[in-house]
């Protein structure tokens, strides 16, 4: 059993930063998929940005320039800067692993593992 707990979430106003934070229970080497997802009331969960075991990342064209997503092995945790948010970033923002598939495009059967969730919240 992995256990996933997402920090770093809040209250930013828009043009803002948060830097999100993914902490494993145990080694996150194993795993070939990393996403983080967001979803906000009334919508479907949606791709932010994943990261795969080589290291290859993609993002929503929405947060695409804005966003980075990057791991730390030894840490064993995952990171999710967000840079110039907007209000329509505001969501409950999820960390999933998968340990079989390195094609983020598999969708969210990829994740084997979710965390709980941080609210991330941008005033216009």
């Amino acid at each position: 059993q992995v256990q996933l707990v997402e920090s770093g979430g809040g209250l930013v106003q828009a043009g803002g930063s948060l830097t999100l934070s993914c902490a494993a229970s145990g080694s996150i080497f194993r795993f070939t998929l990393i996403g983080w997802y967001r979803q906000a009331p009334g919508k479907q969960r949606e791709l932010v940005a994943t990261i795969n075991s080589g290291d290859r990342t993609t993002y929503a064209d929405s947060v695409q320039g804005r966003f980075t997503i990057s791991r730390d092995s030894a840490k064993n945790a995952v990171y999710l800067q967000m840079n110039s948010l907007k209000a329509e970033d505001t969501a409950v923002y999820y960390c999933g692993v998968g340990s079989h598939y390195t094609n983020p495009t598999v969708g969210v059967r990829a994740y084997d593992y979710w965390g709980q969730g941080t609210q991330v919240t941008v005033s216009s």
